[in-house]
């Protein structure tokens, strides 16, 4: 008989951070004057947050790793994932605050403060994932622009993962201090460590630059062999690239009430897939389908 292989666990690890969400705002006020908006939520967020969230919704096992401000906003965000946040660092000062500002078609834009990741670097990271992967783990990296001394050891992050034997999953998101300043180039040799590329379709081009006149295939060849590079494209579905493969799952036509988290939440539906043994059409379709459904359900549903 064949034995059985554990599925492993995902550890999540990167921003969490409360979000205050507001809009619809079609053009920004003057500068000081003030504007009343229709629509306000305070949530549970952060990219880590809303994959975490999404993956204990889908009862998946993975774990988040994380801290927060010694603040009332720290206290609430615990509050929100429960045991999960029982062993996150708790640090002294503010938690980090991110408004979101949707705009009448559903888009948003993000202005966060520094807060607790200001101070969020690479010993909490290692000194909460285990010394030896079990197989099947998967290190999930989310938000890492937001922290400056995590940013700092980015290279050292990756290499110990690699050795402690897990497989890397790495969704950059959009550096506030945009992609110059050689910034770019680190990214690009931080794909040599990862199993898995998941970015949208503006980051893909902005990752591999002006010069590349075919961004998919610049990405790729930077990833290791037989790495998954996954591309997001919103209300267009999501393309995936593994070895000689190539993959799309589309996205069904639904009404949106708001996309903040969609990324996220699409990640977690892609990652359980995988985990549990699916081919790349079929770990696309899911991380389509949960994002589908969170964004057009109020209260958010992930199945």
């Amino acid at each position: 008989m064949t034995p059985t292989i554990p599925k492993g666990t995902i550890y999540v690890t990167g921003n969490v951070n409360v979000d205050l969400i507001m809009g619809p705002l079609g053009i920004w006020p003057k500068v000081g004057t003030e504007i009343m908006l229709d629509h306000s939520e305070t949530r549970f967020g952060g990219a880590a947050g809303n994959t975490a969230l999404a993956l204990d919704a889908l009862g998946v096992k993975h774990r988040l790793i994380a801290s927060v401000g010694d603040d009332i906003f720290g206290r609430w965000l615990r509050s929100g994932f429960n045991a999960a946040s029982s062993d996150w660092i708790v640090v002294p000062g503010a938690t980090t605050i991110s408004v979101g500002i949707v705009d009448p078609g559903g888009e948003r834009t993000f202005i966060t403060s520094q807060g607790h990741l200001s101070v969020f670097g690479l010993a909490d990271v290692l000194g909460h994932l285990p010394s030896r992967a079990a197989p099947g783990d998967i290190l999930h990296l989310q938000g890492c622009f937001l922290s400056r001394p995590l940013l700092d050891s980015y290279e050292a992050l990756l290499d110990e993962a690699v050795a402690r034997g897990f497989s890397l999953a790495l969704d950059t998101g959009w550096p506030p201090q945009g992609w110059s300043g050689g910034l770019r180039e680190r990214v690009i040799a931080w794909l040599a460590r990862c199993d898995h590329l998941m970015i949208n379709d503006v980051e893909l081009e902005a990752m591999a630059g002006e010069e590349a006149a075919d961004p998919v295939a610049a990405l790729r060849a930077s990833l290791r062999p037989n790495a998954t590079l996954i591309v997001k494209g919103g209300a267009h579905g999501a393309r995936g690239y593994r070895g000689e493969e190539t993959a799309y799952a589309p996205a069904p036509k639904i009404k949106a009430l708001d996309t903040i988290g969609a990324g996220d939440v699409f990640d977690a539906g892609y990652l359980a897939a995988v985990i549990e043994g699916a081919d790349l059409p079929a770990a696309l379709r899911a991380g389509v389908a949960t994002a589908s459904t969170a964004i057009s359900t109020s209260p958010r549903r992930y199945r």
